[in-house]
């Protein structure tokens, strides 16, 4: 199969959750207390939920994530799992140890160095997005940290145009490993970078990228060998 050629492009849009960040090394203590929290409140009873419905829901909006995971209960306690997440996330990144994916933090500088323009877009809650940016030391990095928290986008395509619409981008590589980030990129015009290197996705998750990476440092070789792009008229 021809591939395509990747362009050099002016900014790389980064998902945060499966892409920057190892999630479940703070997700996974959080959702348990989040679920202690709930029994407490006597807003749930019984056994916590399998966390593979929490890890199989990332990238999704969380309105979406409380269907998969509590879909027998009512909006009044899917609200309260909101504000517990968040709370329980923002403790949690000062108290566990959370991790970025291997040379993150190494690779967004060597592409910051080259002059490329960086952006985060995701769909969790504006806090706990930058506060991961923050905690790891890769906040600066970026031009804009852009969430569906934050500006209330029913999508990620929506929220991605947003971006390139206020920031003036006419090339971008959306990189992410979920459904959400191939359509966001694809919808908006832009070339696609799927990170196979998660699993949380299913099989099919990263059909239609432009191409994939099994670790977050592949993205300077892709860089570095793809074709200048054309100057503009």
């Amino acid at each position: 199969m021809e591939t395509t050629r990747l362009t050099k492009p002016e900014a790389m849009i980064f998902d945060m959750d499966g892409t920057l960040f190892k999630t479940e090394t703070l997700l996974i203590p959080v959702y348990h207390r989040l679920f202690d929290q709930l029994r407490a409140e006597n807003l749930y009873e019984g056994e916590t939920p399998p966390e593979e419905r929490i890890l199989g829901g990332l990238g999704m909006l969380l309105d979406d994530i409380w269907k998969r995971v509590l879909p027998d209960h009512d909006e009044i306690v899917h609200r309260r799992a909101d504000e517990l997440l968040l709370e329980l996330e923002l403790i949690g990144l000062k108290e566990y140890v959370t991790e970025l994916y291997p040379q993150v933090a190494e690779t967004l500088k060597q592409l910051h160095q080259r002059g490329i323009r960086l952006f985060v877009a995701s769909n969790g809650l504006e806090h706990y997005v930058k506060e991961v940016a923050n905690a790891h030391g890769i906040f600066s990095l970026f031009e804009g940290i852009y969430s569906a928290g934050e500006h209330q986008t029913a999508t990620k395509v929506d929220l991605v145009r947003l971006l390139l619409d206020n920031h003036g981008v006419s090339s971008a590589w959306m990189i992410g490993d979920r459904s959400s980030d191939v359509e966001a990129g694809k919808e908006n015009g832009q070339t696609v970078i799927g990170c196979a290197y998660a699993g949380f996705g299913q099989g099919q998750e990263l059909n239609g990228a432009d191409r994939l990476i099994s670790s977050f440092s592949e993205l300077i070789a892709l860089y570095d060998q793809a074709e200048e792009a054309p100057e503009a008229k």
